[in-house]
This record gives C-alpha cells, sequence and structure tokens, in this order.
C-alpha cells in the first residue's frame, strides 16, 4: 500500500474512530455490546472482534502499524461512514448505536 494512501486511511481513521483505548474496553465488556451485530460462527459478532483490534491499533505508534492493520483501519473507516448514513429517528440505546460504538465510533460524542 502506497504511503499517500496510508496517510489518508490513518486520517480518517483518527477522525472516525473517537472512543479512548480505555472506554472502547470497557464497552466491548458490557452485554449490549456482545447483543449486536453479524456472528461469524465463534460466538462473537465482527463488530465485536473489531473493537478489540481497533484497541490493539490505538494503542500501537505510527511507526509499528502493519499493513493488516491498515487494512482494518479502511474497513472501520467504511463499516462507520455507511453506517452513520443509516441513522435512525431515535439511535441513542439503540441496536444502531451499539453496533457502531464496537467499532469504535460513539455518535453522541462527535
Amino acid at each position: 500500500m502506497e504511503q499517500d494512501k496510508k496517510e489518508e486511511i490513518y486520517k480518517g481513521f483518527n477522525h472516525l474512530v473517537n472512543m479512548s483505548p480505555a472506554s472502547l474496553e470497557k464497552w466491548l465488556k458490557t452485554d449490549e455490546s456482545k447483543s449486536v451485530g453479524w456472528y461469524s460462527g465463534d460466538g462473537e459478532s465482527i463488530g465485536h472482534k473489531s473493537g478489540e483490534h481497533i484497541i490493539t491499533i490505538i494503542k500501537k505508534k505510527k511507526s509499528e502499524l502493519t499493513e493488516a492493520d491498515y487494512k482494518h483501519m479502511q474497513k472501520v473507516n467504511g463499516y462507520v461512514k455507511r453506517h452513520m448514513a443509516q441513522r435512525p429517528d431515535h439511535p441513542k440505546n439503540s441496536n444502531w448505536d451499539y453496533s457502531l460504538k464496537n467499532w469504535g465510533h460513539d455518535y453522541s460524542a462527535s
């Protein structure tokens, strides 16, 4: 992946992921977090797994990010943008809200 593309992904990720590692870790432990998303067959939703990967990425220095990290960051950017475009009339405490938080974005903080 070329450097310009990595920089674009990095900036987007840091704009869209607005939860700290600590707040995301705390969120992922809740029943609400575990109650939403598409399941991949192992009992954990794709979004929940994504949240765990996001925590790992956020804790790294930029120079430590791998190609796999950038690919996941790109996936997160796309998911958050698509999900935000589908905002329901009453988003607070909805499955929409919970799913978005699993991907590191707290819409009420943006």
